[in-house]
């Protein structure tokens, strides 16, 4: 009859991770290397970040710019120059 506790499946299973494990074998500059390519990714998402927040503020800007210079050049209904002037309350 086989054994199938849980003891017996946790143990087997870590001994074929331990073996797994051994046979990895990391380079010596392996984590200086993963580092530094984090580095510039993380260097090169701040860049794009900055570029692209820059692109969005000066075509707001343009974009507004144009928009004021769209308005109408003849003064409108409310500076028309005539002096009407409104009832004042009486107290």
């Amino acid at each position: 009859m086989k054994d199938t506790t849980p003891d017996r499946t946790e143990r087997e299973l870590q001994e074929a991770l331990a073996a797994l494990a051994g046979g990895v074998h990391a380079a010596p500059d392996a984590y200086r290397t993963a580092r530094g390519e984090w580095l510039r990714r993380e260097r090169r998402r701040r860049l794009v970040l900055a570029v692209l927040i820059a692109v969005v503020f000066a075509l707001t800007t343009l974009i507004g710019l144009w928009v004021l210079n769209q308005a109408p050049a003849d003064p409108g209904v409310i500076f028309s120059g005539t002096r009407v002037s409104l009832p004042r309350p009486s107290p």
